[in-house]
């Protein structure tokens, strides 16, 4: 059978997320798990202006998120342990009748670092699938959402250092990766990065997940993260990886336009250099919801940017610091359930 990844302008029926829970990602003090709710529940409202939300829960938070998400949001209860929802959740596919699916990776924690559990996620793709009513692809690849950005029309990016991780696919090489994208998203072309950002390798990360460092934001065109600083390590980083997708072709062979997406003014918080990005955004039906960082120029910019890439969307900016703190951005805690084709 025939499976394919719309982009993420397709339309869209609505967006999943999960809601906080306590544990090593909200944080020990209350202060950061009150800042860490507000972020969550910033997001899910901001969203909830353009299409439904569905949030899934943990029995322990229903009556907090009730109380923060109000009655707008479908809130639906099962046990979680973390709770970012593009990695941990399905991916969404149309099969060749136009109908809905799901894949279902491997899930262990990124790749099983010891402050994460996957006990409770690893089911999570097949429990929502079952919620919907839709069909299960399983895959015996450890992948993530925020590992893979696709065009739509056949081209995947993907890092070496995600889906060739020893820690989770082991036994992997390129041509498997490559053959198991394209019999559960349908995709001809991958193109490998071979990094990510230099924050994303320390302990909350994920080891280089693509979804900030570019996006397709329409087939032939990249949105493409710019660290101008170059005292930053991403600048060595970025250059790199721009030089390399000068270069690059899609899977009809056109060479790319390539936008690029300034990071914030800030570069350092109280941990060294930050992986602050505005590619780690949601496009959702009419509307994109960027990330937002406190700085009002470059916020804007970026606005500018995002509206320019995503013509006739309203973009919105949410402050993402308290979600980069924890690892993460908009489109990490975001999963976009495509229509029906």
């Amino acid at each position: 059978m025939t499976f394919t990844m719309p982009p993420e302008t397709a339309p869209q029926d609505r967006i999943w997320m999960a809601f906080p829970r306590e544990g090593a990602t909200l944080g020990a003090a209350t202060a950061e798990r009150e800042a860490g709710y507000a972020a969550w529940t910033a997001v899910a409202h901001a969203v909830a202006a353009f299409e439904p939300v569905s949030m899934i829960v943990d029995p322990s938070e229903v009556d907090r998120a009730k109380r923060m998400l109000g009655a707008g949001i479908e809130i639906i209860p099962r046990v979680i342990d973390d709770f970012w929802m593009r990695d941990s959740g399905p991916t969404f596919v149309h099969d060749a009748k136009g109908d809905l699916a799901a894949v279902d990776w491997i899930f262990n924690g990124w790749g099983g670092g010891d402050w994460t559990s996957a006990t409770h996620d690893r089911g999570l793709a097949t429990f929502i699938a079952g919620v919907l009513g839709v069909p299960v692809i399983p895959s015996l690849l450890v992948n993530e959402g925020g590992g893979i950005h696709v065009d739509g029309q056949g081209t995947i990016l993907l890092t070496e250092t995600v889906q060739l991780d020893p820690n989770r696919n082991p036994h992997a090489d390129k041509a498997r990766v490559e053959a198991e994208m394209t019999r559960t998203l349908g995709t001809e072309k991958a193109i490998w990065l071979p990094q990510g950002l230099t924050r994303d390798y320390e302990p909350f990360g994920t080891r280089g997940h693509v979804d900030i460092v570019a996006t397709f934001p329409a087939p032939g065109v990249i949105l493409l993260h710019d660290q101008p600083n170059p005292s930053h390590p991403d600048h060595a980083v970025m250059q790199g990886i721009r030089a390399q997708l000068e270069q690059a072709t899609d899977a009809h062979g056109r060479r790319f336009q390539i936008i690029d997406l300034p990071a914030p003014d800030v570069q350092q918080d109280a941990h060294g250099f930050v992986d602050y990005s505005y590619i780690n955004h949601l496009v959702a039906n009419g509307g994109v919801i960027a990330c937002g960082f406190g700085e009002d120029r470059a916020d804007a910019r970026a606005r500018d940017i995002l509206s320019a890439a995503y013509p006739g969307r309203r973009v919105i900016t949410v402050d993402a610091r308290e979600l980069f703190a924890r690892g993460g951005g908009v489109h990490c805690i975001t999963q976009q359930q495509p229509s029906r084709r």
